[in-house]
């Protein structure tokens, strides 16, 4: 065979390169270049379409027994060195009984150790591989060292050390795998070197026949996911394996699911196609009956998601979704978050105050539609913020920039390092309308799939989908005039779904069955068994101009600043410039049921810390008196956290605890 030996056109390298050294053994086809200091050991297979050019960068080493298959491209760069495993240092070192299939980008200076397994269209750049690593189809690899032994999946885009560190082990249906396809390319290469004799080539064929046979009998289990799951699963899957927790599941029949006597059915173990698998079969097994999705902090050990996947409705074959879609309450065609105009729809604002109240901090990806399939998302603008407005208009001008683009936003915990929610709030082609107040919908919308209210006000609302983001569970109670006093409340029935329509029609049922009554939304912490908010939503006698009852007051998304005045605004409320109408409304409620106000101030180490300290105590229930008292804890502890509390003095214990103002 012709084996071209020089770059072909003139290069500041070309004059003075050494020339490729081939061992005998191995095969070189005609159809590939080999351009430089390049050292070939024995076995090796080299097949058509290759590129090897050792000119900028040099030299290249490739060990025995490895394949270099169709369209694979090396080169490096001319500065950056790997120390080989003869302690030399080498542009590119690829170890022995190696694979690099079709199409994959090996780019100096980068090191692959003995027995990897490089897939199709794969990139490593300035990266060590170690022994026995798998890597799968269209991954990169960059800037950092591979343990070995690691799988890396396809897609995977592995580019900080942290990363590289929290990657799945091989397992032994992997090693057969690549044992194969070892064994493949080298009855290619032995093929090739005797192609025209009968009598050598008859033994290779039967000895690759039996390779295949023998590969056939493992258990080797490919890493195509599933089509009949969602994307939002898998992705949800993937999120879960990559913050390190246990994927599990449960499931209940009807009479089951009513009563909440959940079965459990155990734990998936593995890679992320591994798990997605199981978890598919686990769903067949079980069609017709509910089942959930768990994710379990084994460290902790605690739950840290809980999510239905699958209900006896759902039809065989269909691809299964999750049940915490946010729906939006509003008279508009519908879309994901936001308008098309760059408005930030009132759900993801209420996702937003969520997220900002928990202490997280909201930042941003966005990807067009190719890296969106790459999953190579881009890193938005910093929001360094905790003002829930100034966080909005970010997040606004972000979407007007790119619009026809996915943006997705992301909430991550400082103290942890970690994120802990993901949420795709624009996708091409959205050109919804969604209002900045919230309004009852239409019943065209309502056909669509929107919640829609004709008893509920859109601060209620509002509330419920807040706690439906948070992951809590919401629960009614009722009482007449006579138990109200008493506080001898009543359950209504229990709301067992977390899809935000059903929940609303639930509480729309409670309304209408105890018209006359007093009803108070509840959220309630299922891990804690605690609860974390009780709401008045209905009062005897208190409806609205449309006929919804009404909370104390609406809020509003924007923070406003100034300075505070007393003054009642001709409905008897008390204006206030300095507290939001969120903050208001909030203390209006809790006070209308009975509760004391209280605040706690910390700065930001203290807050860090978690040691927050009592502001003056409030011992008025009147609101004026209360909102000039937090007023006054809000001037005296400027640029400190301010969170404002809600006592329960029979139970002696909190209902509430809220941060209202942020460094």
């Amino acid at each position: 065979m012709v084996v071209r030996k020089r770059a072909a056109p003139p290069t500041p390298w070309s004059q003075t390169l050494a020339e490729p050294k081939i061992h005998d053994s191995a095969f070189v086809h005609s159809f590939s270049n080999l351009i430089g200091d390049v050292q070939v050991e024995a076995n090796v297979l080299i097949a058509p379409g290759t590129s090897i050019r050792a000119d900028e960068g040099t030299p290249f080493y490739i060990g025995e027994g490895t394949n270099i298959q169709d369209g694979v491209v090396i080169h490096g760069l001319e500065k950056g060195r790997v120390v080989g495993d003869d302690g030399q240092e080498y542009s590119v070192w690829i170890g022995e009984q190696a694979c690099i299939t079709h199409m994959a980008l090996i780019h100096g200076p980068a090191y692959i150790g003995d027995d990897c397994f490089i897939g199709f269209r794969s990139t490593i750049f300035n990266a060590r591989v170690g022994q026995g690593c798998i890597v799968m189809m269209h991954a990169l690899i960059q800037d950092v060292e591979i343990p070995p032994g690691k799988y890396v999946p396809s897609g995977a885009v592995i580019t900080n050390q942290q990363q590289a560190d929290r990657l799945p082990e091989v397992t032994d249906s992997d090693r057969h795998f690549a044992h194969h396809v070892v064994q493949v390319n080298e009855a290619l290469r032995a093929g090739y070197q005797c192609a025209e004799n009968k009598a050598c080539i008859t033994p290779i064929r039967q000895q690759l026949g039996q390779s295949i046979k023998d590969i056939n009998q493992t258990d080797y289990r490919n890493s195509v996911t599933s089509m009949s799951l969602s994307s939002d699963i898998v992705a949800q899957v993937r999120s879960l394996l990559s913050q390190g927790y246990t994927i599990g599941a449960e499931y209940a029949n009807k009479r089951r699911f009513k009563t909440k006597s959940w079965l459990t059915g155990g734990t998936f173990d593995g890679r992320a196609d591994q798990v997605l698998g199981d978890l598919e079969a686990f769903l067949q097994d079980h069609q017709g009956e509910y089942i959930r999705l768990l994710g379990v902090d084994k460290a902790a050990k605690r739950r840290v998601l809980e999510v239905i996947v699958q209900r006896p409705e759902d039809t065989p074959g269909e691809p299964s979704r999750l049940t915490t879609t946010k729906s939006k309450v509003t008279n508009a065609p519908v879309s994901s978050a936001s308008n098309g105009n760059g408005k930030v729809g009132d759900d993801i604002a209420s996702q937003i105050r969520a997220l900002l109240h928990q202490g997280l901090t909201v930042s941003t990806e966005y990807a067009n539609s190719r890296r969106f399939k790459t999953k190579s998302w881009l890193t938005g603008p910093a929001i360094d913020s905790k003002r829930e407005s100034e966080v909005i208009n970010q997040i606004q001008r972000l979407l007007a920039e790119h619009q026809g683009e996915y943006v997705r936003l992301i909430g991550v915990d400082p103290d942890a390092k970690r994120r802990v929610s993901q949420t795709i709030i624009q996708r091409p082609g959205e050109s919804g309308t969604i209002q900045s107040n919230s309004r009852v919908a239409s019943p065209r919308t309502a056909k669509r799939g929107v919640a829609a209210s004709d008893g509920l006000s859109s601060e209620a609302i509002a509330q419920v989908r807040s706690l439906l983001s948070q992951g809590y569970k919401i629960g009614t109670e009722h009482a007449n005039k006579r138990r109200f006093r008493t506080k001898s409340w009543q359950s209504c029935s229990p709301i067992d779904s977390i899809r935000e329509a059903e929940v609303i029609a639930a509480l729309e049922g409670c309304l209408a069955e105890h018209a006359g009554e007093y009803v108070r939304l509840i959220g309630i912490d299922t891990q804690a068994k605690r609860r974390v908010v009780e709401t008045i939503i209905q009062r005897p006698g208190q409806t609205s101009n449309n006929g919804a009852r009404t909370v104390t007051a609406t809020a509003t998304v924007s923070a406003p600043t100034g300075s505070y005045s007393s003054s009642t605004n001709g409905n008897g409320r008390v204006a206030t410039s300095n507290l939001t109408s969120e903050a208001v409304a909030q203390v209006r409620s809790l006070l209308n049921q009975g509760y004391k106000i209280g605040t706690e101030h910390a700065d930001k180490r203290r807050f860090r810390t978690k040691s927050w300290q009592s502001c003056s105590p409030i011992d008025s229930t009147r609101e004026t008196e209360v909102i000039a008292a937090l007023e006054g804890c809000l001037a005296e502890h400027q640029g400190e956290y301010v969170r404002l509390i809600g006592i329960d003095p029979q139970a002696k214990r909190r209902v509430l605890e809220t941060i209202i103002q942020r460094p």
